[in-house]
C-alpha cells in the first residue's frame, strides 16, 4: 500500500519529524488525529489528500470485528518508533515517567541529529532552549530535590575538574527547571512572552549566587527573571529580602531623572513602593531559599552601608 499511495520513505519522515521536533522545543504530544503537528507533518512531507485519507483495514477474527487506520498515520507511528530504537527519542511512555505527560522527546543524540538536518551549528544548542530527555531528568529531579534548613548555596566541587559535557547538561537542566517552576514569567514583573516561532521564552533563569562565584544549580539558588530584571538584580540594583519582597538600592534617588525610564515608566524606582512579594512557584519547597537572598544582599545589593 505505500507503494500504491506513493508515500515517502520512512527514512525521509523520520527526518521531517526530527526537524518538527526540533522546531517544538524538542518535544511534541502523543500522536493523534486531528493534532496540529500530524499536520504540520504532512505538510513538510507534501502529502496529498489521497495520501493523508488512505485507510488500512484489520480483521480481528477472534472478536469478529474490523479496524480501520490512516496508513499515514502508520507510517508517522512506525517512523517515531525507529528514532526510539536508535536512541534519538524517547517514546510517550518512558517520557510520561519524567512528565506526566505522554509526549515525544528529543534525547541530546537526536537534537544533535536534528540541528545538522536543519543546518544549525552543534555549538548553538548550549544556548537555544531545547528540551532533550537527558536535560529534562536533571530538570525534573531538581523540582523533586528536598529543601535543606541550613542549605549552603556554594557548589564547593565545581573547581573539580568535570566533563564539559556533564556541566553543560547540569547547566541546561537549571535553566529549565527554574524557568518551568515559574511558569515562564519574570518573578519580579510578571513578564510574560515568547519567540513567535515558539522555540523561545524571554524569561531567564538567574542565579542568586552567581555560578561563576561556585553557586549551585539548583532551585533553591535560582529566579526566573526578565533580561532588565536579571540584569538589574545581578549588578545589585535590586535584591530579596526573607519576606520575598523586592528591595531597591537607596542609590537609585542619585540616578539622573531620566535615567531608568521606558517612556513614562520608571523600570527601577517603581518597584520601591510596591509592597507585594515576588510571583512565586507552585511550591514552597523549592522558593529561593533565605541562606541564598542574604548572600546576595550582603556581598551583591548596594544598600546604605555600600
Amino acid at each position: 500500500m505505500l507503494r500504491r499511495f506513493g508515500m515517502p520513505p520512512r527514512k525521509r519522515v523520520s527526518q521531517t519529524l526530527m526537524r518538527v521536533l526540533l522546531k517544538h522545543g524538542g518535544v511534541v504530544k502523543e500522536f493523534a488525529s486531528g493534532q496540529q503537528v500530524v499536520r504540520e507533518i504532512a505538510d513538510e512531507l507534501g502529502l496529498n489528500e489521497r495520501q493523508r485519507s488512505a485507510c488500512l483495514e484489520t480483521v480481528y477474527r477472534k472478536e469478529g470485528r474490523l479496524k480501520k487506520s490512516l496508513l499515514w498515520h502508520r507510517l508517522l507511528f512506525r517512523a517515531a518508533d525507529a528514532l526510539a530504537r536508535h536512541g534519538l527519542a524517547s517514546r510517550p511512555t518512558r517520557t510520561a515517567r519524567l512528565t506526566e505527560q505522554r509526549e515525544w522527546m528529543l534525547t541530546e543524540k537526536g537534537l544533535d541529529e536534528a540541528l545538522g538536518l536543519c543546518g544549525i551549528p552543534a555549538e548553538k544548542k548550549e544556548s537555544l532552549p531545547l528540551r532533550s530527555y537527558e536535560v529534562q531528568r536533571i530538570a525534573s529531579t531538581l523540582a523533586r530535590s528536598a529543601r535543606a534548613e541550613d542549605y549552603d548555596p556554594f557548589d564547593r566541587g565545581k573547581n573539580t575538574v568535570v566533563r564539559q559535557e556533564k556541566s553543560t547538561l547540569r547547566g541546561r537542566g537549571f535553566r529549565q527547571a527554574v524557568i518551568d517552576a515559574y511558569d515562564c514569567r519574570c518573578a519580579i514583573c510578571g513578564l510574560k512572552i515568547r519567540s513567535p516561532d515558539a522555540l523561545s521564552w524571554e524569561v531567564e533563569a538567574a542565579h542568586i549566587v552567581p555560578s561563576g562565584l561556585l553557586g549551585k544549580d539548583d532551585l533553591c539558588n535560582g529566579i526566573a527573571l526578565c533580561r532588565l530584571h536579571h540584569w538589574a538584580f545581578d549588578v545589585g540594583w535590586l535584591t530579596l529580602l526573607d519576606s520575598y519582597r523586592v528591595q531597591v538600592s537607596p542609590r537609585v534617588d542619585g540616578l539622573p531623572p531620566t535615567w531608568g525610564r521606558i517612556g513614562g515608566y520608571e523600570c527601577i524606582r517603581a518597584l520601591a513602593g510596591n509592597p507585594g512579594r515576588i510571583r512565586l512557584p507552585y511550591r514552597e519547597e523549592i522558593y529561593p531559599h533565605p541562606n541564598a537572598m542574604r548572600w546576595h544582599r550582603e556581598n551583591v545589593f548596594y544598600g546604605r552601608d555600600r
